[in-house]
């Protein structure tokens, strides 16, 4: 157990618990206000990043998302989104650690 007194499992990173998603498999059309919207019933969003963002000038094929969370228990509710059909893709909603790329996407060039 850790020191919350939990398990700290479900979230798969051992012991310590994250307040962060990843969710891909989003629809190019998806906007950053869409999916504040949709995880917004979840939890309080600390941040939201949508990658790439909604002024991008090329098009892509598909979006990324990461959402942080207040409270790190949204990241277990959130998760049971997976295989949820958002606009005409299966979101997959995984927990990521706090370091993933999340801060800064633009440092992985």
């Amino acid at each position: 157990m850790n020191s919350g007194g939990g398990f700290g499992l479900g979230l798969g990173f051992g012991l310590t618990p994250t307040s962060v998603i990843q969710v891909t498999n989003l629809s190019s059309a998806v906007t950053s206000e869409q999916m504040r919207t949709l995880f917004s019933f979840l939890g309080e969003i600390e941040e939201l990043r949508l990658y790439p963002p909604d002024n991008a000038p090329l098009a892509f094929s598909s979006k990324v998302c990461y959402v942080k969370f207040r409270d790190p228990s949204s990241v277990g509710v959130a998760q049971h989104l997976t295989n949820t059909v958002f606009i005409d893709r299966a979101l997959i909603v995984v927990p990521c650690a706090e370091g993933c790329r999340f801060s800064l996407v633009d440092d992985c060039n």
